[in-house]
């Protein structure tokens, strides 16, 4: 959306809808404050860390081309939760820029209290909708995640909208009352834009969506999620899908998606319907969340200008669901590699499993065989100190050397233990899906574009296909979970990134402080997943 169109957009809405209760977005170049706050979004006080103070924190927003410089301060302090701290830029290829991706003992090391870095890479070919999240261990459950938006002037869909800005953002997110260090029970709430309703709890205000009848709206939704996936519907109204993961797809008309952790959707909702108040709904999976509608649980309110301000009554059952098969990528849409299973430069299957060791009998996981044991020192400064093969990189059987330029392919298989389907997220490129855990069938053809897919059930397999064309150091491939992800490193290409004089200092005081002055040491019992 050009600079201007937006600017005239965003303010006929403000004087439209009086938008003073939205939070202001921030960016590209931005100060970002990591703080203790307590909150209440649900009726139940608690201490949470949060980005800017809020929940969600502040939607950063800039334009395609944008060069981004995020000033991350660690305030933290309450020791029931994780001090130290990395931001991880989800979506985001880092392209040359591998060291601002942000997983802990992967790319860096945390930020301690008291202390700052500053985030900056360019976004020269990116457009779409992400999301910015710690990227240490359990945190962002606690609540560090927001919206993270780049704008794209030469939108193909454009004309098909009348609004496109932070207030058509929609994000969703579990919710807990226990510090995540320590918490043994499901989501107790949802919420939608920061705001939600616990289970047995009291009748706490709901988001309120407000559009105009006549009106068209690209709503950004996101799957801000720690654990569970959300069915997002909003009664009554179509949802035409025009983007996955920062790739704009084929128009694909639906009424309910199930949105996995991590993913993001741009939905166009032409708000044709009779001025009233209608639910908006994000449901979460059975076996990981709380799922059910009694007392406006896991809803927001989709409220028309001239409506009473009051609780809707609508109801709706989804007759069109997305199917991920039918999403088709509109810009290089051919899959690399040969057009048949194993016919990359390179295939790797992927299966995770689940066990449960004595004595506390937590869960550990295993990709191929190994558990994800974080390093002393940083995946990617053992590079940077001349260590390029991935044999002797540590952690041992979690580091896979990709050749450059050439096709890759990635078999992940399916697993219903703890709650499965589960979804994993690429770092570092969009792939292919060629074909969907819930599927039994490939696409060689034209299939979706995005960074984040569920895996399906014991009986699924997702093939991905990339391209390693990425000059960062490391790609990494991650399970998204509440309390751990399994990481496996794939290092790509071997160009070492020049991170200027400025950058390398700060850089590289991140790991001597953090040696120093570890404030969880006695918070975790392996340095963040």
């Amino acid at each position: 959306m050009p600079p201007m169109l937006g600017l005239r957009v965003f303010l006929g809405l403000c004087a439209l809808l009086i938008c003073g209760s939205v939070d202001a977005a921030i960016g590209p170049v931005a100060d970002l404050l990591i703080s203790n706050e307590y909150i209440n979004p649900d009726g139940v006080n608690r201490s949470t860390v949060l980005a800017g103070r809020t929940f969600p924190g502040p939607a950063i927003i800039g334009q395609k081309g944008d060069v981004f410089k995020i000033n991350v301060t660690n305030t933290l302090h309450d020791n029931t939760m994780l001090q130290a701290t990395t931001i991880h830029w989800h979506g985001i290829f880092q392209n040359g820029t591998n060291y601002a991706d942000g997983p802990a003992m992967v790319t860096q090391c945390p930020i301690v209290p008291n202390d700052s870095f500053v985030y900056e890479f360019p976004v020269y070919q990116q457009a779409g909708t992400y999301w910015y999240h710690s990227h240490y261990a359990s945190q962002y459950c606690d609540g560090l995640r927001g919206a993270f938006v780049v704008y794209d002037p030469d939108d193909p869909y454009q004309d098909l909208y009348d609004f496109d800005n932070e207030t058509t953002i929609i994000t969703l997110a579990d919710w807990y009352h226990e510090p995540a260090p320590s918490r043994t029970q499901k989501p107790v709430a949802t919420l939608i834009n920061g705001l939600g309703r616990a289970e047995n709890g009291t009748a706490t205000d709901l988001a309120v969506i407000n559009v105009q009848q006549g009106k068209r709206y690209r709503f950004r939704v996101i799957g801000l999620s720690c654990d569970p996936s959300f069915n997002f519907t909003i009664h009554n109204h179509k949802l035409t899908v025009i983007e996955a993961d920062g790739e704009y797809t084929a128009p694909l008309v639906v009424d309910s998606i199930e949105v996995w952790a991590g993913q993001r959707y741009s939905v166009i909702v032409n708000a044709d319907q009779p001025i009233g108040n209608y639910w908006l709904r994000a449901n979460p999976y059975f076996s990981r969340g709380r799922p059910g509608f009694e007392n406006g649980r896991n809803s927001a309110i989709f409220r028309y200008l001239g409506a009473l301000e009051e609780e809707p009554t609508s109801t709706g059952i989804s007759t069109r669901p997305l199917q991920e098969v039918n999403l088709h990528s509109i810009f290089d849409t051919q899959p690399p590699g040969n057009p048949w299973p194993g016919g990359a430069d390179v295939n790797i299957p992927i299966r995770h499993a689940i066990f449960h060791d004595p004595p506390d009998f937590k869960p550990r996981f295993e990709v191929n065989n190994h558990t994800f044991t974080s390093p002393s020192v940083p995946i990617l400064l053992q590079i940077l100190n001349g260590t390029y093969d991935a044999e002797s990189l540590l952690p041992k059987g979690s580091v896979y050397k990709l050749p450059p330029n050439k096709s890759i392919e990635l078999v992940i298989y399916g697993s219903t233990e703890d709650g499965g389907p589960h979804p994993w997220h690429l770092h570092g490129h969009s792939f292919y899906v060629v074909r969907s855990g819930l599927s039994k069938t490939y696409n060689w053809v034209n299939p979706v574009r995005r960074d984040t897919v569920d895996t399906g059930l014991d009986d699924g397999e997702t093939t991905i296909r990339f391209f390693t064309d990425n000059a960062a150091t490391l790609t990494g491939i991650s399970r998204l979970a509440s309390r751990w992800s399994l990481p496996k490193i794939l290092k790509e290409q071997t160009r070492t990134p020049n991170l200027g004089p400025s950058f390398q200092a700060a850089f590289d005081q991140l790991c001597p402080r953090f040696y120093a002055n570890d404030p969880d040491s006695t918070n975790h019992s392996t340095y963040p997943e």
